[in-house]
């Protein structure tokens, strides 16, 4: 029975990724890059002085929303900034090769500006949880600016986002690490329910530490995320530059097979079956799953920022692919092929692949380093999915389960994580993938459908405030 729905999860998300999305999101991003005319270079600096704090509006501290723009970047970047960075980068180049890595490029300047309009509307297009807490993402923007028609896309991104961010990846690839690296030596063969007992037992564990993360609410969640996100950011670049160090002059042929492979890809680098399709396919999958851009969860972190601005916040969720793709992944990318030769791309399974990499760069505390990596990574995009998960049960249910609801959502969500800990990890990439496939759907056609009144706010946004002279205040 397990095998045919693995066999079934295969399939389909062959049949979800295919051409039609791959041209919704990048060839939607590109429409949008247009309307906004090249808006990641020409508002980048205003971006980076809105989330440092150097421009600030006057009375955000009191506009609608619980977070300040910062903390609502790294509530998005504590999902984004995670295991797709260091497991998802491995698995592009495992089943696509170096030139994947070209087409994470790509979709991620595209998703910069691609962020910028999903996260601007979904401030603009706010509503309430059944708490009366200020709300926004996909779904509440299909409700609140698209006529009733379009309800139905609401409701299909909320339960795909039930799926879709539950972070089953991150557990199963989190467990890998402690089951296969750390906890080798006291590995039993035992087995519950079908599944090995020591993924059950870390996953139980997992599942208990993210519950009292979530049992504190939205203020302790964005308190523990802008702690931990520049702390983990500035570890792992940090780690592997000094790794690169080590072997600086291989650099040059590493960029070098990201962008000859990208276009002529070989099957002796990489292992790639399906030509130039397949590695551009691969490259814009693992892109989407790693920076998240025209999927529609960032806009839900985005949304709870004290705003009355929705271009500001679009401005600041700008900047997360950036960070996400082209710094973080990079860095991944090549450790990866500055250390291990192409034909043992094949021979490593996901994050065994960054960690083989690693432990040739440093040896032993290769593995320590990234597993302090893994352990900060994985937890900031438990947390993070977590939130973007009680966002959609919460938009699905409303009032009609009352206080009871959240024990459930809670029981919910540990439950995902235990079985995405203990479950094949090809099965969990294949899940998610598909689920963030159909929750693109709805996201970029309502995007799109939209995307006028987000012009016509920017021109009045950039007549008022760019080039202005910097505002600071405290966030």
């Amino acid at each position: 029975m397990l095998e045919h729905l693995s066999d079934f999860n295969s399939w389909f998300n062959g049949i979800a990724w295919g051409p039609a999305l791959i041209v919704l999101l990048v060839g939607g991003g590109l429409v949008l890059m247009c309307f906004s005319r090249l808006l990641p270079f020409t508002g980048f600096t205003h971006a980076l002085r809105l989330t440092l704090g150097r421009y600030h509006h006057p009375g955000d501290e009191n506009d609608p929303g619980q977070i300040s723009h910062f903390k609502a970047l790294c509530n998005a970047l504590a999902a984004t900034v995670g295991l797709g960075n260091i497991a998802g980068v491995a698995v592009a180049i495992n089943q696509g090769g170096p030139g994947a890595v070209f087409w994470m490029w790509v979709t991620a300047l595209i998703g910069m500006n691609t962020k910028f309009f999903e996260c601007s509307l979904a401030v603009m297009f706010r509503g309430r949880d059944h708490t009366g807490q200020v709300q926004g993402g996909p779904m509440y923007v299909i409700d609140n600016a698209l006529p009733r028609i379009f309800k139905p896309l609401a409701i299909l991104f909320a339960v795909c986002g039930l799926v879709g961010t539950t972070a089953i990846f991150t557990a199963n690839q989190t467990t890998a690490f402690i089951h296969d690296v750390w906890a080798k030596p006291i590995v039993s063969d035992a087995i519950w329910l079908g599944m090995p007992r020591d993924k059950v037992l870390i996953g139980i564990a997992l599942a208990v530490l993210i519950t009292y993360v979530l049992l504190g609410g939205l203020k302790r969640l964005a308190h523990w995320t802008s702690a931990m996100v520049p702390v983990m950011c500035v570890f792992y670049i940090v780690g592997a530059l000094a790794a690169l160090a080590l072997k600086f002059d291989a650099i040059p042929d590493a960029f070098t097979s990201i962008f000859t492979q990208a276009f002529s890809p070989t099957a002796a680098v990489g292992g790639v079956e399906g030509g130039l399709v397949a590695v551009l396919i691969t490259g814009v999958k693992r892109a989407a799953f790693s920076n998240e851009a025209g999927i529609g969860t960032a806009p839900m972190a985005h949304s709870n920022a004290k705003t009355t601005e929705p271009i500001s916040e679009g401005l600041v969720a700008m900047l997360g692919p950036m960070i996400d793709t082209l710094i973080v992944c990079t860095m991944t990318a090549l450790v990866i092929l500055v250390f291990v030769p192409p034909q043992d791309f094949s021979q490593y399974n996901k994050i065994l692949l960054t960690n083989h990499a690693f432990t040739q760069a440093f040896g032993q505390w290769g593995t320590h380093t990234l597993g302090i990596a893994v352990a900060l990574f994985g937890f900031s995009t438990m947390v993070g999915m977590a939130n973007y998960n009680s966002k959609c049960f919460n938009y699905l249910v409303r009032d009609h389960l009352g206080a009871v609801g959240q024990k459930i959502f809670l029981a919910w969500f540990a439950l995902t994580l235990i079985f995405g800990a203990a479950l094949p990890s090809d099965d969990m990439i294949n899940l998610v993938d598909s689920a963030y496939a159909l929750m693109a759907i709805p996201t970029m056609i309502s995007t799109l459908l939209l995307a006028p009144r987000v012009t016509r706010a920017l021109r009045e946004y950039k007549r008022k405030h760019f080039g202005k002279a910097s505002h600071t205040t405290s966030d």
